[in-house]
């Protein structure tokens, strides 16, 4: 069993978690299958000597030991099922006991010290130590640092998803002291690590640091290479034919990435799910408590119908005088707006930010520089077209003017557009009966003039 759960937190939250694709029952079959015939003798005599429920299982049969397995660690809470919304069929993962105790069952086997502080930040200084000071320690250290940050994500996700199931068990109680609790720890956990422990804030300053250590000379590579044989030779069997330097830079390039594409948006919209719903509960039950507050409305109305002549004056009286101090206030219909469903569904949407490769920088920095191009301002052309009016000394047409450039172009056809826009008293542009022909656009002809009696620049 041991063994099992070892096998299981490794595939789940080890250093190799495939986070993209959930635990399907065929796939915990074949996780299981490889530790179940590995020890295939040792459970055979366990099954003999114990008397508990594998007892009665013929060990040979490993497929049937594994479904046997599977069962004892859901009936027992190591285990737990979801649907999978994607698949639409039955996934399994760790209950929150239940990874916690796996966890210490993976770390004793792992056999080496951890490091207690587990954030975006210690990840990003360790790398920056190990970069300076060329010492392979800090390199694991910014590696354990990054398996904790998804970790740490996850436990958030089984948090919030924990509180959801408990609001819906107990919808008919108004969770105030759950959500007090959550305000509590928003406040010291869940706010740092959505603002100075932000993975997106870090991560490129962590793919800069690892950049960086990629492109050591040789000589300073090889000083690490010959650290981590010593201190980290549990990763020979994981390495492939890769150096371990070079293979935990990818992990930890790649555990950030998981953290910013996958876990972050998913912790982010677990505590959506949880806040509307906790919400709409804390709503209902005010609305039933102003309901509750505007049966005395009607006590006092059917009070009222039930007495007459005198004693109705004086109730009223004595009414009104109670409720001289309220103030009523109507709501503007028309500030109500019904969002469309398209809307709702936009709202509730939380997606990874997209990579930005260099092709897409250089697109982008292309078509402003295309749009920059094409682009004159107003304040430009009525400066050109001033300076041209005092230089002629006499109205200026726009057929008369000037088409060699690209530039002249753009300013004949945004010349009339200009001289309005301006609303200067001293620039006027009439509109003549001719029209403007050009190889590049034809028209209505304008003439432009300077007022001089209006016109107070100097020339």
């Amino acid at each position: 069993m041991v063994a099992c759960l070892r096998v299981l937190y490794e595939r789940l939250h080890g250093p190799s978690a495939d986070y993209s694709q959930n635990l399907t029952r065929d796939a915990l079959k074949d996780l299981l299958s490889a530790s179940v015939q590995g020890l295939m003798n040792d459970l055979a005599v366990d099954c003999i000597q114990d008397g508990d429920e594998l007892s009665a299982l013929d060990c040979a049969d490993d497929q049937q030991l594994i479904t046997v397995l599977i069962r004892t660690l859901l009936k027992d809470g190591w285990l737990e099922t979801f649907g999978d919304r994607s698949g639409l069929v039955t996934a399994y993962r760790f209950s929150r006991a239940g990874k916690l105790f796996a966890e210490a069952l993976w770390s004793l086997d792992r056999m080496r010290a951890r490091s207690r502080q587990r954030n975006v930040r210690s990840c990003r200084n360790a790398l920056e130590a190990a970069r300076k000071n060329i010492d392979a320690y800090d390199l694991i250290d910014a590696y354990d640092y990054a398996e904790k940050i998804i970790s740490d994500l996850s436990e958030g996700v089984d948090y919030f998803q924990e509180l959801v199931r408990r609001l819906m068990s107990e919808a008919s109680n108004t969770p105030w002291d759950e959500f007090i609790e959550f305000l509590d720890r928003f406040e010291k956990e869940f706010k740092k690590q959505l603002t100075a422990d932000n993975v997106d804030r870090h991560r490129q300053a962590i793919l800069d640091n690892l950049s960086r250590l990629r492109n050591l000379d040789s000589s300073k590579f090889q000083a690490f290479e010959n650290q981590l044989q010593d201190i980290a030779s549990w990763a020979d069997a994981e390495r492939g034919d890769n150096s371990i330097f070079d293979w935990l830079l990818d992990r930890i390039e790649d555990r950030v990435e998981v953290a910013c594409t996958g876990k972050h948006p998913e912790l982010i919209k677990a505590m959506n799910i949880y806040m509307r719903r906790a919400a709409s509960i804390v709503q209902q039950a005010l609305m039933l408590q102003g309901g509750q507050r505007r049966q005395g409305f009607s006590r006092a109305i059917a009070q009222v119908a039930a007495l007459e002549g005198n004693e109705q004056t004086q109730f009223l009286k004595a009414l009104g005088a109670s409720i001289a101090a309220s103030e009523v206030r109507l709501l503007d219909p028309s500030t109500f707006k019904l969002r469309s469903a398209s809307q709702r569904r936009k709202a509730l949407t939380v997606t990874a930010l997209p990579k930005i490769s260099r092709d897409a920088r250089l697109n982008a920095a292309i078509q402003r520089a295309e749009a920059a191009a094409f682009t004159l301002s107003n304040q430009d052309v009525v400066d050109f077209i001033r300076s041209e009016l005092r230089l002629r000394q006499r109205p200026i047409r726009l057929s008369s003017l000037p088409v060699e450039t690209v530039t002249d172009l753009l300013q004949n056809m945004q010349m009339v557009e200009a001289v309005r826009a301006a609303r200067d008293e001293s620039l006027t542009a009439t509109q003549l009966p001719s029209q403007l022909q050009t190889p590049y656009y034809s028209g209505s002809d304008y003439q432009i003039q300077l007022n001089h009696d209006t016109d107070s620049k100097p020339a």
